[in-house]
């Protein structure tokens, strides 16, 4: 496994960056507001499944406020945190791998703006051969140049598309839903009009094919109809096996600020960090 391949492949498995929640495509392909969703985007045919549609496209709204808790994990990986708008503040710990692969990592993401911090721990029998290791291994948290990060998938993180999993977006993208019980819904999204999410990979995409137009997907509501989880059962293809990308929301109004690294637990990010995560 390379370098490269974890940083481009796994870290999108992972579903490290912020998503599209609070901004979506313009006409002209830039991204601007997100107008209020409408069921009528993509006509699911029967009242009953139009209605379905609505709630989940109404339960994204409380996300785009940026006070919550999450977590997801897909294609062994798993990422959890939170996100305090209210306070510009996001932490989250990531971990890529398993145990037993060449080459794993952890990490624990830290932003309150205007600054970034990263503790990164690398694993594994090939650990020794990444670049830069014993500068990156430090067991301390390191302060990134936001000028560095801006923009970047795995780093950098835009507090106006706060949901991590893009969740506005995979809703806007149902082609088929039904209700299955009090708060439970499920049905298919096509994927390939839901590139944009953050909790999905175009390469994964990509390999999918004609697949990737009609994935089963489960969902729940709470009372209040916010949406506390999202399963996508993704295909296998001729280079992976099925997997499942599982996204929950927790705490809707409840997060806190995240707290700052202690002051000599800080250094400043070294020049192989970012070409780590290029």
């Amino acid at each position: 496994m390379t370098v490269r391949r974890l940083s481009a492949g796994l870290m999108a498995a992972a579903l490290l960056t912020p998503g599209l929640a609070a901004c979506a495509p313009t006409g002209d392909g830039t991204t601007g507001p997100t107008a209020t969703p409408s069921a009528t985007a993509t006509p699911t045919g029967a009242a009953g499944d139009a209605d379905a549609k609505q709630a989940l496209l109404d339960s994204t709204r409380e996300i785009s406020n940026g006070n919550f808790r999450f977590r997801m994990s897909g294609a062994g990986s798993t990422a959890e945190g939170q996100v305090h708008q209210p306070s510009q503040s996001a932490q989250m710990q990531v971990s890529i791998g398993e145990p037993t692969d060449d080459l794993a990592m952890t990490l624990d993401l830290i932003h309150a703006t205007p600054d970034s911090w990263v503790k990164l721990d690398l694993k594994g029998a090939a650990a020794s051969s990444v670049p830069g290791r014993d500068r990156l291994n430090l067991g301390k948290y390191q302060h990134l140049d936001q000028t560095r990060i801006q923009g970047n998938r795995n780093l950098g993180f835009d507090f106006e598309k706060v949901d991590p999993a893009g969740s506005a977006v995979l809703t806007q993208a149902i082609t088929e839903v039904r209700r299955t019980g009090d708060g439970a819904y499920a049905g298919t999204i096509d994927l390939s009009k839901a590139a944009e999410a953050g909790s999905l990979d175009q390469g994964m995409i990509t390999a999918l094919g004609a697949q990737a137009n009609s994935v089963p997907f489960t969902a729940t509501t709470d009372a209040q109809g916010r949406l506390t989880e999202m399963v996508l059962q993704i295909p296998g293809t001729s280079e992976a096996a099925n997997q499942e990308i599982r996204v929950t929301y927790s705490d809707y109004g409840n997060a806190t600020a995240a707290q700052k690294p202690p002051a000599d637990q800080v250094v400043e990010a070294p020049p192989e960090l970012y070409n780590l995560f290029d």
